[in-house]
């Protein structure tokens, strides 16, 4: 593949000129998710806290850091789960687009190194800040408390005196927001909301030793120029007071287009970057590719490579988010058909929900789609598409009210959705619920910055073309087919080629580098053998995996599912391209003559089936009495009769050996994962008859080897 500046950056760049000629801004952000593959320590496979899971982010930041000079590190409130004690680290890259500095001399965060930090350095920051602060308008207070942070700032930037006073004000008295839990309304600063802004100064342990930062904590500023003006400030009251390195916590920073704001977080089993949203895919590639660079640097990767050779996204997804430079300039809102028609393009193409999606998907998975829900909610869904369609110019709030009921998930959690809007015009979320953002959940972590920049183009053509095309808003009922035809790689590289097709017709094309990179999927393929004029294939399916128990059994956010069927892709083609030459053929699993669906596509004619079996038998899961099924043996008969192929489909290694590690790299993986596919001619009159199978284990295109 073309990863080079070469034909891939042009694609990348005719796609961008395609979407401005549309008139739209379309912003495009993502939350890549990486993973140290060698570790199987909890935090790396489970938890999202760990021993050593900050030191990679601290690792990561500080590259970046390193790449935006005049950047600010923050380290700001993270998330606080239910079982959580307290709110998670967040450590965030606070920066000006245009490339400029924030400040001359700006102290940055010393991340794990101790400072000097002595009392006196301590008070003449706190004097030189109060009166850089008391300048030009700002009117600012200092005082003194007890408490871990006790050098004080209240100010104002409106020209009046703070209305706070320290002598009866007990919220100037207020203790840090960090290392306690969160109210459950989630942080609310009362001082700023009013126009004071509380300023906190002390020091902070590194470690378990003796050594000390010097931090500052930050109230909630309400505007981006407000927080880089007091940024500056502070800049050149730590110039004056010789201060080199501050540690910078508390609130986090307001945002608009002007600045970029990336953050790297703890969850389960990676480390999340909510990366800053940008205006082009060539900006996007870019950020991506340092991302990816700094995240390999630090020993982290985008990916998982399981001890039999199956490859993984790194366990977190890698979810992207449509919006515009603001809220009111978002596409959804700009063309307030957009929403709808996404929804109902989406719901006609289910190759955009499976050929992307991480391992677990379907009606129980974090990303279900509005057709997996319960059996009502589509007809009710079917109306509120066809009400929006006869609004004349549906307003934000009319299009949240409308939709917002049926994306969800099936315990109506509204996170939990392919298309998320929690955060387009959602009034019941406080400070980020009305920020034009719409997030797309179906989508496992991209292998490289290429495959990322390749699906975030698709996802902003798919924008503009569906701008000016009315999809109308009847939806499909798939039924059965939609987990049993689409299930298969065959029929979703099929109806991913259609979607290509739309967009080649709408003006926005995405080429073949793109194009490439989008049916790119070498850890699908399992086995392949050719024999008597034909080629067979084993290539890793889609599965749905059911929830056990109720959705809320575990209150981290976590949910069991049992994972313990496979479903393969079986597929036979001759080498001529010819239906006429796969007449006669049977495929043979087990004492059973299986049917194969007859189809053609460019290269010509073929037939496939897809293979359900339980894999292993879970420590807990469904079905108790039912055993592993593997290894497989197919048994592939040419109309001849003479000779026949054995396939035998083993889950590990064939001589049931154990592995010495984890694959060393992802061509020793595809080894691995070939070897597992054992192929022998033999002669045809050793295999026994085989009859048809159950009717209970046949669907129009799988047979479902459980059910026998």
């Amino acid at each position: 593949m073309d990863t080079s500046n070469g034909s891939f950056d042009a694609a990348i760049h005719a796609h961008d000129a395609a979407v401005a000629a549309s008139g739209l801004e379309i912003w495009i952000g993502a939350e890549p998710t990486f993973t140290n593959r060698h570790s199987e320590a909890p935090e790396w496979l489970t938890d999202a806290l760990g021993p050593s899971k900050q030191g990679y982010a601290w690792r990561i930041i500080e590259d970046l850091r390193a790449a935006y000079p005049g950047a600010l590190i923050l380290r700001t409130l993270g998330r606080q789960y239910p079982d959580e004690s307290e709110p998670r680290w967040s450590l965030g890259l606070y920066r000006r687009r245009d490339g400029r500095a924030l400040a001359d001399g700006l102290p940055g965060d010393p991340l794990d190194r101790a400072v000097p930090c002595d009392l006196d350095r301590s008070m003449s920051f706190w004097a030189c800040l109060a009166a850089v602060l008391d300048r030009d308008g700002w009117s600012a207070h200092r005082f003194s408390c007890t408490g871990d942070m006790p050098l004080r700032i209240v100010f104002r930037c409106d020209g009046r005196q703070p209305q706070a006073d320290p002598q009866t004000d007990t919220r100037l008295a207020r203790a840090s927001w960090h290392g306690r839990p969160l109210p459950p309304e989630g942080v609310a600063d009362a001082l700023a909301a009013g126009g004071d802004y509380l300023v906190t100064l002390g020091v902070m342990p590194v470690g378990t030793g003796e050594q000390r930062q010097p931090c500052i904590e930050l109230p909630a500023f309400t505007d981006v120029a407000t927080f880089l003006s007091f940024v500056q400030r502070v800049a050149q009251a730590a110039s004056t007071a010789g201060l080199t390195a501050l540690v910078w916590r508390g609130c986090p920073p307001p945002v608009d287009s002007s600045v970029a704001w990336t953050t790297l977080t703890p969850d389960p089993a990676v480390l999340e970057i909510n990366e800053a949203p940008a205006a082009t895919v060539s900006e996007f590639l870019g950020m991506s590719r340092r991302l990816y660079a700094v995240a390999a640097a630090a020993g982290l990767r985008p990916y998982r490579l399981q001890y039999n050779g199956g490859m993984t996204d790194s366990g977190g997804g890698g979810q992207f988010t449509l919006g515009g430079p603001s809220p009111a300039r978002s596409p959804f809102f700009a063309a307030p058909r957009l929403l709808q028609r996404l929804v109902v393009y989406l719901n006609h193409h289910p190759a955009l929900s499976y050929w992307f999606a991480p391992p677990s998907i379907g009606s129980c998975s974090q990303s279900p789609r509005a057709d997996e829900n319960v059996r009502e909610s589509i007809s009710e869904l079917q109306l509120a598409l066809r009400r929006l369609a006869a609004a004349p110019e549906p307003a934000p709030e009319l299009l949240w009210r409308s939709l917002s009921p049926f994306l969800v998930d099936s315990s109506g959690n509204s996170h939990r959705s392919e298309i998320n809007i929690e955060k387009l015009w959602n009034p019941y979320l406080p400070g980020r619920g009305c920020l034009g953002l719409v997030e797309l959940r179906a989508l496992r972590m991209a292998v490289d910055a290429e495959t990322a920049a390749a699906i975030a183009a698709l996802w902003r053509a798919l924008a503009a073309m569906l701008v000016h095309r009315d999809t109308g808003w009847r939806l499909v009922d798939w039924g059965g087919d939609l987990h049993d035809r689409f299930a298969l790689p065959f029929y979703l590289r099929r109806d991913l080629a259609a979607v290509l097709d739309d967009l080649a017709e709408s003006g926005l094309g995405l080429g073949a580098p793109l194009a490439e990179r989008l049916f790119a999927a070498d850890w699908r393929q399992l086995g392949h053998a050719s024999f008597a004029g034909c080629e067979f294939s084993v290539e890793q399916a889609v599965e749905f995996w059911p929830l056990l128990g109720d959705v809320a059994q575990h209150s981290g956010g976590s949910r069991l599912v049992d994972a313990s069927t496979t479903r393969l892709q079986l597929m036979l083609r001759p080498a001529s391209g010819r239906a006429a030459d796969l007449e006669g053929w049977q495929l043979r699993v087990g004492h059973y003559s299986v049917p194969m669906q007859a189809e053609t596509d460019a290269a010509g004619a073929l037939r496939l089936t897809g293979l359900r079996y339980r894999a292993f038998v879970p420590w807990t899961g469904l079905h108790p009495g039912l055993d592993a099924q593997g290894p497989i043996e197919l048994m592939l008969l040419p109309p001849d009769g003479t000779r026949a192929l054995r396939v035998t489909l083993h889950d590990w290694q064939p001589q049931g050996l154990a592995y010495p590690g984890l694959p060393g790299s992802v061509a020793a993986a595809a080894r691995r994962r070939r070897e597992r596919c054992v192929a022998q001619e033999v002669a045809a009159e050793r295999s026994p008859g085989a009859g048809p199978p159950p009717a209970e284990a046949l669907s129009a295109y799988c047979f479902d080897l459980r059910c026998t």
